[in-house]
């Protein structure tokens, strides 16, 4: 039985202003506007932003494997997006930065949850606090989106929103719990290594979701950079 800690619990209710809420927001929004192949692929640099504050902030060591591991995410995640990019939309740089600042913020909160850890090593308590104030973000959010929360309410839509929502839960107590035991440069790549069934899974329900050979060499890349970092 563990004991709790006030100084935890803090550091958990402001790492869920922004995760799993403002991560959620910016990963649907990046689905809508980019596909959920390309979205899903750049939010695997998640371990690049976890093992560098990881390093500042827990001490861990930066080993060289570890160098080439978040090398190969980074290319692999240029080439997925240069095979994907749309030249005619004058936004398109700005599409970008949402996935990579959902992966930017993903990646911080690990290593900031593994320290709440230390001091209050109970995932459960992680997850309750940080969804709790998640949930009042995110009903925020909804109730200002488009004046109110009921418009333009589909209930076949909520429906497959809620059964996200509990695979992200289940998603995030695991992680949690990973970083309770190990080190974040080892679950961070392990996390990151979803948008394989990104992508799968896309190609089986969405038919506008088509791989090309780009594609499939970027995934290839990101999931050997992945692997360096897994392995070293």
């Amino acid at each position: 039985m563990t004991h709790a800690d006030l100084g935890a619990a803090a550091l958990f209710a402001g790492v869920g202003l922004f995760f799993p809420a403002l991560v959620a927001l910016l990963n649907f929004e990046s689905n809508r506007l980019m596909g959920p192949s390309i979205a899903g692929a750049v939010s695997g640099t998640a371990p690049v932003f976890a093992v560098l504050l990881a390093v500042i902030l827990l001490g861990e060591r930066l080993r060289t494997f570890q160098i080439l591991g978040i090398a190969a995410i980074a290319g692999g995640v240029m080439l997925m997006y240069r095979s994907e990019r749309r030249p005619h939309a004058p936004w398109s740089l700005w599409m970008l930065a949402l996935p990579v600042a959902a992966a930017a913020t993903r990646g911080a909160v690990q290593p900031i949850i593994k320290l709440g850890l230390e001091w209050w090593p109970d995932p459960i308590v992680a997850v309750v606090i940080g969804y709790t104030i998640s949930s009042v973000v995110l009903v925020g959010a909804a109730a200002v989106h488009n004046g109110g929360l009921a418009r333009h309410f589909s209930h076949r839509g909520a429906l497959w929103f809620a059964a996200v929502g509990i695979c992200n839960g289940l998603a995030v107590l695991s992680m949690y719990a990973a970083l309770g035991r190990g080190p974040v440069a080892l679950v961070s790549p392990l996390v990151a290594s979803y948008p394989l069934v990104t992508v799968l899974l896309s190609g089986a329900l969405l038919k506008g979701e088509r791989a090309s050979l780009q594609l499939a060499a970027a995934v290839v890349v990101t999931v050997a950079g992945v692997v360096l970092l897994v392995v070293a």
